[in-house]
Order: C-alpha cells, then sequence, then structure tokens
C-alpha cells in the first residue's frame, strides 16, 4: 500500500484529475482578457475615459467647443479699410502669380516668349486712337487717307509679328516639352492677347527682359 501511494506522488496526483480541470495557464489569461467592444470605447471616450499606456488616446470633439471669445465688431471705416486692403492683396497676387489660366509650364515659355521681344500689338490700340481720330469727315481728305494707311500697317504688322511668335512658340514646346497635351492653338491665342497687351499691364508680371533668350 506504501509503494503504491509513493508511486501515485511521483505522477502527481493519487487518482487520474480529468481534462477539464487541467488547463493551463495562457488559456486563464485568455479568458480574463474580455474584448472592448466599439460601443463601449466610444461610451469610455466620452467620459474621458484614459486609455492604457501604448494606445492612442481618442480626440475629444471639437464641433460643439465654444469659440474662445467674443470678436469686436469692426466699424464702418474699419470694415471699408479691411475691404480696400483686401482688394489691394488680391490685385497684387494676380498681378505676381496671374490666374488660373496662367498656370503651366508651357503658359510660362509662351509669355516668356512675348516678354523678351517688342510686339506691334503695344502699338495697336494707340495707333487705333489716331486712326479713329483721323478718318473722321471733318478732317481733310490727306490726313484720312494716312489714317487708313496707317491702320493697315499697324494690322497687318500685328498679323506677322502673331505668325512669328506662334512659330517661335510651336518650336520651343516641341523641343521642351515633347509630351505635353496643351493645344497649340490656345497657346497661340494666349500670347497673341499678351502680346497687344502693354507690358506694365501685363499679367502676371514679365519675368525677362527685351531681348534675353528663352
Amino acid at each position: 500500500m506504501h509503494r503504491d501511494v509513493h508511486r501515485a506522488r511521483a505522477f502527481g496526483y493519487p487518482f487520474r484529475v480529468p481534462s477539464l480541470f487541467r488547463r493551463k495557464s495562457t488559456d486563464l489569461v485568455e479568458d480574463s482578457v474580455t474584448p472592448v467592444t466599439t460601443d463601449e470605447e466610444t461610451a469610455r471616450a466620452r467620459r474621458g475615459y484614459t486609455p492604457a499606456k501604448g494606445r492612442e488616446t481618442p480626440k475629444r470633439p471639437v464641433a460643439g467647443r465654444r469659440p474662445a471669445g467674443p470678436t469686436k465688431p469692426l466699424s464702418k471705416e474699419e470694415a471699408r479699410e479691411r475691404r480696400r486692403q483686401l482688394r489691394a492683396e488680391s490685385a497684387s497676387e494676380f498681378r505676381r502669380e496671374g490666374g488660373p489660366r496662367d498656370r503651366g509650364p508651357e503658359r510660362l515659355l509662351a509669355r516668356n516668349v512675348v516678354d523678351s521681344r517688342r510686339t506691334v500689338g503695344t502699338w495697336f490700340f494707340g495707333g487705333a486712337l489716331i486712326v479713329l481720330l483721323g478718318s473722321n469727315q471733318a478732317m481733310p481728305p490727306v490726313v484720312r487717307l494716312l489714317s487708313n494707311i496707317l491702320w493697315g500697317a499697324l494690322a497687318l504688322g500685328v498679323v506677322i509679328d502673331s505668325v512669328l511668335i506662334s512659330r517661335k512658340i510651336k518650336k520651343l514646346v516641341r523641343e521642351r516639352f515633347p509630351k505635353s497635351d496643351q493645344r497649340l492653338g490656345s497657346l497661340y491665342l494666349y500670347a497673341i492677347m499678351r502680346s497687344i497687351t502693354f507690358r506694365r499691364m501685363r499679367a502676371p508680371e514679365p519675368r525677362v527682359n527685351i531681348g534675353d533668350p528663352v
């Protein structure tokens, strides 16, 4: 009898224990950890719950926060000055950077081609004013004839200048931007409209001087 008892103690239990009660410690740890659902996490976040170390702290909603303090209403003079300042800043930015139609390297190249040369179009509107005054019926026939000649010369000069500008833009775009999807016709019109604008009124402002290589 004593031999059987000592032999049973050597193997652990004096009798056979069912496998139900012999669970591993890892199983007990897994059972003690209960998953946290999304609703529970939301409720804890609303109550100001601070998660355990190593987890990201949930951000509090900012939609319901009150502003720092009431802003002082502007007077009529201050509001007028503020609007004038905003308009001046907007005009300055447009003069410097241009608008959405001026974006892109192809548009910059077209502007540089026009700005690097003297164009006949810059004299077109001034000449048109002289022609308008000279073609009046009250003017002598010689003056009217000269006005018509000047008008024809300006128109011909603008056409020739526009053709030369378009040819140069086409050549440079194909060399520098062979994979460009920019329509050449749009670039031609963009450059021609810039060429008949006074240099000081061009937007964006010229980045090259007359005679600079492009």
